[in-house]
């Protein structure tokens, strides 16, 4: 039987990224609130629909997203 080559080392968790600058990060008082991102109805019920139904509801759910970005733009 032959003899392992060697112990390999096992990989750490990933690097932490650095905390941005204290002068660079927005204030918290200044910053609007984010809201939390909302299932769609059409999302949420789709395990309850037909699967030949899927492809409109993901179709729908991209054209609307497509239009709310269409906005950031504008910004």
């Amino acid at each position: 039987m032959s003899q392992p080559a060697g112990v390999r080392p096992v990989p750490g968790p990933p690097p932490v990224p650095p905390a941005p600058p204290a002068g660079l990060a927005p204030d918290a008082s200044e910053s609007a609130p984010v809201a939390a991102p909302q299932t769609p109805a059409d999302l949420a019920d789709l395990a309850d629909r037909p699967v030949v139904e899927h492809v409109a509801v993901f179709e729908a759910e991209h054209d609307r997203l497509r239009r709310e970005l269409s906005t950031i733009d504008q910004l």
